[in-house]
């Protein structure tokens, strides 16, 4: 190891460099108007893949944006991981609230700015430069290594679903490594072994065939913003509960273990609630902020919409109204279930006044992986000599559907060993990611394929 770990430091600002040419490219996958740029960064993707010295490199043509496949299986009979990642990028609107040009990489404040800095090119580029480690200074890596890295994960990743399903023995492995999550705290080395899922759904509530004056219709007509609000009010109860009928039925209780272990993780809600501007938290009564935010289910309205919203007054009943709902789920429930369960309710709440559609935009399924995997100890263990101190488990209450299709259809576990921070501003102006982290993200990709190479 410590050759490799010797060319990692010794070339870390070479690796800044390339990092800034990576994030040069515009790859903002659901702008029909980039997909030159796609596909330039699938290219760059395969060159670097190249120079590191894999075997074999081969960009796959989807319906979409194309996959960067790459492998290495120079030892038979020893573990294979599958790095995945993503090199599309969110739109960077607003725009006037950045800093820089979110596509000229800025260092400052011993950060990287850019669009993509931490989500997600920032963090699989350090797989790429750990096994180019191994493989410029030993010849050779201790284990098997897949690359697989796709250009629409910001738009749902549909067309690696499919290439999941097609390509199951090509994509063959015992572990799945993923950096696309963030450390519990600056400088907390983390593995995060649970995601919540989703649940996206629409509210369209209509009254009259047409708006209506207020003055000459009021009081006679029902208000779709009106009903709507009422409808919304009737999701949660005193405690925060939500009262759609079974939503709780499935839910996968917390073990004396995991709850041990957030109590260790010292989270405070004053300091929390501090940093978000609030005065105070909200959220189901009878579980701790850690638990609402990673194990327990939740419903929101995302947006609202009806009637007049422009400046000044108008004095209107509007024929429609529109509500966006999401719900974040948790392990063994079924948003498909849910998403049934949720529509029935919604009509038998609905007054015969007005006609409600309730429609399912999407959804995602929750997963949790196996702690007691040898590839996450692995993980543990790589991340921990990274940072000098022990990890600390955590659940997520995100979602990264394609965590649970590459669980499902190669048989393997996912690690989870995210190196951003919640506060690098992901898909918001000025998005960043911390060179410290990027350092030791270079070292514990090093350190995990070291550590999964003798299970």
């Amino acid at each position: 190891m410590d050759p490799v770990v010797s060319y990692l430091k010794n070339n870390f600002n070479n690796y800044i460099e390339e990092l800034k040419e990576y994030l040069r490219i515009p790859s903002i996958s659901t702008l029909e108007t980039h997909k030159e740029e796609m596909v330039r960064c699938a290219e760059f993707l395969k060159g670097k893949l190249q120079d590191a010295g894999m075997t074999r490199v081969e960009i796959f043509e989807t319906a979409g944006h194309p996959l960067v496949y790459s492998e290495w299986l120079g030892q038979p009979g020893k573990p294979t991981v599958l790095i995945y990642g993503h090199y599309d990028v969110q739109p960077v609107d607003p725009i006037d609230l950045w800093k820089n040009d979110p596509f000229q990489p800025t260092i400052e404040e011993g950060k990287i700015w850019a669009r993509g800095a931490n989500d997600n090119k920032g963090q699989n580029f350090v797989h790429i430069k750990s096994v180019e480690a191994y493989l410029k200074t030993l010849g050779a890596l201790p284990l098997n290594v897949k690359f697989l890295f796709e250009g629409e994960e910001e738009i749902g990743s549909s067309n690696l679903s499919l290439f999941l399903k097609e390509k199951k023995e090509l994509l063959k492995c015992d572990a799945i490594l993923i950096s696309d999550t963030n450390l519990f705290a600056p400088n907390v080395p983390t593995i995060t072994y649970g995601l919540r899922g989703l649940l996206y759904m629409e509210l369209e509530v209509t009254a009259a065939n047409r708006d209506l004056h207020s003055g000459s219709y009021g009081g006679a007509v029902a208000n779709p913003i009106n009903e709507l609000a009422k409808l919304i009010s009737k999701l949660y109860d005193k405690n925060n509960k939500i009262t759609i009928p079974n939503f709780y039925k499935d839910v996968l209780k917390l073990t004396k273990e995991e709850k041990n272990n957030f109590k260790r993780l010292k989270f405070s809600d004053k300091k929390y609630a501090k940093e978000l501007g609030v005065k105070e938290l909200q959220g189901e009564k009878g579980f701790s902020t850690l638990e609402r935010l990673w194990t327990r289910p939740t419903l929101d309205c995302n947006g609202i919409v009806g009637g007049f919203t422009e400046s000044g007054a108008k004095t209107v009943l509007p024929s429609k109204a529109f509500v966006k709902i999401s719900m974040r789920l948790v392990p063994h429930q079924e948003p498909v279930k849910i998403a049934k369960d949720f529509t029935k309710f919604i009509k038998s709440l609905t007054p015969k006044s007005v006609t409600v559609n309730v429609r399912m935009h999407h959804y995602g399924l929750p997963v949790i992986a196996p702690l007691n995997s040898s590839a996450i100890r692995a993980g543990a263990n790589a991340i921990s000599k990274a940072y000098g101190k022990k990890a600390v488990f955590t659940r997520d209450g995100g979602s990264i559907p394609i965590v649970v299709e590459f669980m499902k259809h190669l048989n393997a576990p996912a690690v989870l060993m995210g190196l951003g921070l919640d506060s690098d501003d992901i898909h918001s102006p000025n998005e960043h990611f911390r060179l410290e982290n990027f350092e030791k993200g270079l070292l514990s990709s090093a350190y995990f394929i070291d550590e999964f190479s003798k299970s």
